[in-house]
């Protein structure tokens, strides 16, 4: 069944959004662009070949899509979501969903749970991610006492950590080494490789946070983002074994220790004719995770944020959730709070907030 879907903004991200969404038409239908800037608009509804509107309500006047895409800054974010929230139209934001911690509880008091919003965070949903989680929740590892992060920052991060832990709303004491930062050689960007070399100030961040008798360790730098040689990894730790980035080790009992290696399985290489797209996530002899959207032809990211769309497709419907306003919050909150541990140099004790009864 197809999904109908109208995104607000017309940034990089939206035109990410928005290709994905097209590169899987039995899928997902474009039922518009919303822009305040009329030109903005134009050129990306002229894109994708769909209608511009200049407001929410412009757009529901014409057509009622199945959900809203919100993709504009986080500092416009809350007041589209109580717009369409009042509007009766179920929501799929940006990350984050607001920019303050303020912020954030300002717009849990104004919508809550009452609000049809889900958040599209993507990063546990990549396929490596997506593998390692459901090896971490599995119990082959015991349980988990550790999980180290590098993968991105904030709220990024944060919600993968929190699913490798296995860790809900639970307080945690956040404590920062000291500020380092050294020159690193930059990467690509958004727009693509490097014209020059060019060295930049990287500065690392490495915190620990406890979440009583589990512990995450969140390490970025600033430079790290899109770099050719400051690769992500995860090191995931239990009483039975550990998941080091594509290692697998534990015990199947005490005489039995159990040891693979993750591996891509990937279409379209040497002389498979498949096409080019990836297969799964093998671990051992059996698929951890499975590209259900093969063959499009889509990068991990591209995968994470299909999975967003069509997890987003059912909840509008009337399924579940998959990453919602609470978690989104207190991903995002966390990541504040460790940047807070960071730049004072002191323990920071996070406190429940309004969202963590949902």
């Amino acid at each position: 069944m197809t999904a109908s879907l109208a995104i607000v903004g017309t940034g990089w991200r939206s035109r990410f959004i928005l290709d994905v969404a097209a590169a899987l038409p039995e899928r997902f239908e474009i039922a518009g662009v919303v822009s305040r800037t009329a030109a903005k608009g134009t050129a990306l509804a002229a894109r994708y070949g769909v209608p511009s509107f200049g407001s929410l309500d412009e757009l529901l006047a014409h057509r009622r899509p199945d959900f809203l895409v919100l993709s504009v800054a986080r500092s416009a974010t809350p007041a589209l979501i109580a717009e369409a929230h009042r509007a009766g139209i179920p929501v799929l934001t940006e990350t984050p969903p607001a920019d303050t911690i303020d912020d954030l509880v300002e717009l849990w008091a104004s919508v809550g749970e009452d609000a049809r919003v889900q958040v599209a965070e993507q990063y546990h949903l990549q396929p490596l991610h997506a593998a390692q989680i459901a090896i971490a929740r599995s119990g082959v590892l015991g349980e988990v006492g550790e999980a180290r992060v590098s993968i991105s920052h904030g709220y990024h991060a944060v919600s993968v950590m929190r699913r490798l832990l296995g860790v809900g709303y639970e307080d945690a004491t956040i404590t920062a080494l000291p500020a380092v930062s050294w020159p690193l050689v930059g990467g690509p960007g958004r727009s693509g490789d490097p014209a020059e070399e060019k060295t930049v100030t990287n500065e690392q961040v490495l915190a620990q946070v406890d979440f009583g008798g589990k512990v995450g360790i969140y390490d970025w730098s600033s430079a790290q983002n899109r770099s050719w040689i400051r690769g992500p990894k995860t090191l995931t730790r239990g009483e039975r074994g550990e998941i080091d980035h594509l290692e697998v080790r534990y015990l199947e009992d005490v005489r039995t220790p159990i040891q693979y290696t993750l591996t891509r399985v990937e279409r379209g290489q040497f002389t498979n004719m498949e096409d080019k797209f990836l297969r799964g996530i093998l671990a051992g002899q059996a698929y951890v995770d499975t590209n259900e959207f093969a063959p499009a032809r889509l990068i991990d990211d591209e995968i994470a944020v299909a999975r967003c769309l069509a997890g987003m497709a059912e909840y509008a419907a009337g399924g579940e959730g998959f990453y919602s306003l609470a978690e989104a919050s207190q991903d995002h909150y966390l990541g504040l709070e460790i940047m807070r541990a960071h730049e004072t140099g002191r323990p920071v004790r996070t406190r429940r907030q309004p969202w963590a009864t949902a």
